[in-house]
């Protein structure tokens, strides 16, 4: 069991608790991994084809791993394997995207 805010999740009809860890975000830890592979996937996929990545798609790479890192730490008793499993997944995808930004030539839109 997560440790949990008492606000339920901001996705209707959702009514999951929010664990501490992401209590800014308003999502319980099914909806967060969801979006979190869905922005990883979707950033892998530009970093394939080339394109641009801007300092907020790093920056929300960077939130989802603290985010994941810190709702492992505050399982309390029995974890649910699934949503372990998923974290750890999403940890192993995020840590292979960094080695594929750090071995391939990612061109970043910084601002001017």
């Amino acid at each position: 069991m997560n440790a949990a805010s008492p606000a339920s999740c901001r996705r209707a009809p959702c009514a999951s608790s929010i664990p501490n860890a992401l209590a800014t975000q308003q999502l319980c830890l099914d909806h967060f991994l969801d979006d979190a592979f869905t922005r990883t996937n979707d950033t892998l996929d530009r970093c394939r084809e080339g394109r641009q990545l801007s300092s907020g798609d790093l920056e929300w790479l960077l939130t989802d791993a603290l985010a994941i890192v810190s709702n492992l730490d505050e399982e309390v008793g029995e974890p649910n394997p699934g949503q372990r499993e998923r974290m750890l997944d999403l940890l192993l995808m995020l840590a292979n995207l960094h080695e594929y930004v750090a071995h391939h030539s990612v061109r970043l839109d910084r601002p001017a």
